[in-house]
């Protein structure tokens, strides 16, 4: 019996030993296929997000080299791998890329109202018909590679001096170094910043820290609340429902809408179930599950876990979702409403990933607060003058699933804003520009700026700058403000918040630059959810104010004039920047009068604010009133 048992375990023991070679040899050959594959570019963008793609294109379409590394099969981040398809704000400034991403859309549909589907925005879609048009936009882009299915490991430093990074793959066992001249990051959270070691904020700052009054009276971790999209579909008959989530209860979501609304603790909700569904409505009878009211908001605060931690915790944000699903088939009783098949190439058909409403965020060479939005012509830090992207969006913030959160916040009415250039960069590490939502920027501020057509400015200002400093040879730093905002301008861009003149109007370009010079200021007007900044183009003129600006360029100009600036006096201004005499700059203007669509040169009228625009634009004043990145004139009109 003994020599029995003794023979049995000798076999054991050999197969266990003979397993385990085999698994050692078998793991050596696996690390042994390891490759390794390395790229050389211009321009690398880490991320593939709304940010990225625009940067890509940007880039490319100024003839350098672009890599862009997306983890995913998708292109667009959060409006449409994260699912949310549904433009928050900008429909009256639809600038560079998102105007030009916006225009497919309309022919994709069949124009504007075809998109006006939900209550939420102006312009809601299909999240895979968002990605096809950002993938048949990147296709024409002869400079623009894009690697797929890749993941951010770390980067490749030189000191304080970024030179690439490397990536692992998700579906086979290669590493992919990218050497670059310039980096780019576009990822969600921020992690090539963190990877260098470039400072940054994370969660609210204290009051006393940003002197913005929103009653935050400690700095602490805390950040938005996330999302994990889903998008329903009306089949039209009865579907099946979906698997019961594990500790499903209804109760959950009691109030989220007054067709289900039995705690009367909580808010009394102000729309129904048909009301809610409607607010996501998309194209093609598909509905976005986005909903932060006892809906899939959850508060996850995942940023600076190890990619497997995020991956265990963003399961809780799938649960939620699921639930909401449930909730919505069975208990609301919408049974012909099932998770759309045709949207997200995933097993669970949830988004690609969550929508991440908050970064990491950049301690830039700048940092924009909620001052420099609400009233930026009269904050001592003049940012305005160095505009990259505009938004018109509410400061929004959402912690309704953080108790701890501040639930009352004291936010300022802010108009319609831009958004400076020194927000993309930081003050010591070289070679890398900063996009998507991880700008240097307040949390208060973040509520805005984080949203699509903000994101998508950004990451085509990030996209120009880094061209831009590979084609002069220059660092991201030391490119001149003007350049750039000339060069966005030119590619459709807004550098001003103006909403009352369109990009069609001759005068546009001339408005806003001038409006960067601060020698004509805009009037800001909150609203809301659709903020307004006017440039009023047809009011007179106000000597004071221009000459308030002036006069910190030419200190010693003693020029008397008018309270309402006459054309006489506007075409002295332009003869001191031309150094031409008053009489010949007269005759130069008289005979441009009528093409610029004006009348009655008169020389003893008020003169109109757009007709001073395109005088001064004429002689060039954008960039005799250079600046840096803090908003501040420079001496030589040549940088």
């Amino acid at each position: 019996m003994n020599n029995c048992f003794n023979n049995l375990m000798c076999k054991k023991l050999k197969s266990i030993q003979t397993a385990f070679i085999f698994l050692f040899f078998i793991s050596n050959t696996v690390f042994a296929q390891v490759t390794k594959k390395v790229i050389h570019t211009d321009v690398l963008v880490v991320g593939g997000s709304a940010s990225g793609i625009a940067a890509g294109i940007q880039a490319a379409r100024m003839g350098v080299n672009t890599l862009i590394v997306e983890p995913t099969t998708w292109l667009g981040g959060m409006i449409t791998s994260a699912g949310v398809s549904a433009f928050d704000g900008n429909h009256l400034m639809p600038a560079g890329l998102f105007g030009e991403f916006r225009n497919q859309l309309y022919k994709v549909y069949g124009g504007p109202k075809q998109v006006e589907t939900g209550w939420v925005s102006n312009t809601l879609f299909e999240p895979h018909i968002g990605d096809s048009i950002f993938k048949a936009l990147a296709a024409k882009e002869k400079k623009l590679q894009i690697q797929y299915q890749y993941s951010f490991k770390e980067v490749i430093v030189n000191g304080l001096t970024i030179i690439g990074a490397k990536f692992i793959s998700n579906i086979n066992p290669t590493e992919l170094w990218v050497y670059a001249k310039r980096t780019i990051d576009a990822t969600e959270l921020g992690d090539v910043m963190a990877s260098a070691k470039i400072p940054y904020s994370l969660g609210m700052e204290s009051y006393k820290e940003t002197g913005e009054n929103v009653h935050v009276p400690a700095t602490n971790d805390i950040i938005q609340d996330i999302t994990y999209v889903a998008i329903l579909k009306d089949f039209g008959t009865p579907q099946p429902l979906i698997e019961k989530p594990a500790n499903y209860d209804a109760k959950e979501f009691d109030a989220s809408n007054s067709d289900f609304y039995f705690d009367t603790t909580r808010k009394k909700p102000g729309v129904n179930a048909r009301k809610m569904l409607d607010y996501g409505k998309m194209p093609n009878e598909k509905y976005m599950l986005n909903w932060p009211i006892y809906g899939n908001d959850i508060f996850l605060n995942v940023i600076e876990q190890d990619p497997i931690t995020r991956e265990k915790l963003l399961e809780k944000a799938k649960q939620q979702t699921l639930r909401f699903v449930y909730f919505i088939q069975k208990d609301l009783g919408y049974k012909n409403y099932a998770l759309a098949v045709d949207e997200f190439p995933t097993k669970d058909k949830l988004a690609l990933h969550p929508y991440y409403r908050e970064s990491r965020r950049l301690k830039g060479v700048v940092r924009m607060k909620v001052q420099n939005i609400a009233t930026p012509f009269d904050t001592e830090s003049p940012l305005y003058r160095t505009g990259i992207a505009v938004g018109d969006y509410a400061i929004d913030h959402h912690h309704k699933k953080n108790s701890n959160a501040p639930q009352h916040l004291d936010f300022y009415p802010v108009p319609s804003f831009n958004i400076a250039l020194g927000t993309l960069l930081p003050p010591k590490h070289k070679n890398i520009i900063i996009a998507e939502k991880s700008i240097s920027v307040s949390n208060v501020v973040n509520g805005t700026t984080r949203l699509q057509p903000c994101v998508l400015q950004i990451g085509q200002a990030a996209g120009m700058l880094a061209a831009l400093s590979v084609l002069h040879n220059r660092a991201p730093i030391d490119v001149p403000v003007r350049l750039v905002q000339e060069k966005l301008l030119a590619g459709g861009s807004y550098i001003m918040p103006y909403v009352d003149l369109e990009k069609t109007d001759m005068h546009f370009v001339a408005a806003q630059k001038l409006g960067a010079t601060g020698l004509l200021k805009g009037k800001g007007v909150p609203m809301g959810w659709a903020n307004k900044t006017y440039f009023n183009p047809n009011d007179s003129v106000a000597s004071s104010s221009f000459l308030e600006v002036w006069l910190k360029k030419f200190p010693n100009d003693k020029i008397a004039t008018h309270e309402k600036m006459t054309i006489k006096e506007a075409l002295y201004f332009a003869s001191k920047l031309t150094k031409n005499n008053q009489m010949q700059q007269t005759a130069m203007a008289k005979n441009k009068w009528n093409s610029w669509g004006f009348t009655q040169f008169d020389l003893d009228r008020p003169i109109h604010r757009i007709e001073l625009a395109a005088l001064l634009n004429e002689v060039n004043v954008f960039n005799y009133f250079s600046v840096d990145l803090k908003g501040n004139f420079i001496t030589s009109a040549s940088k």
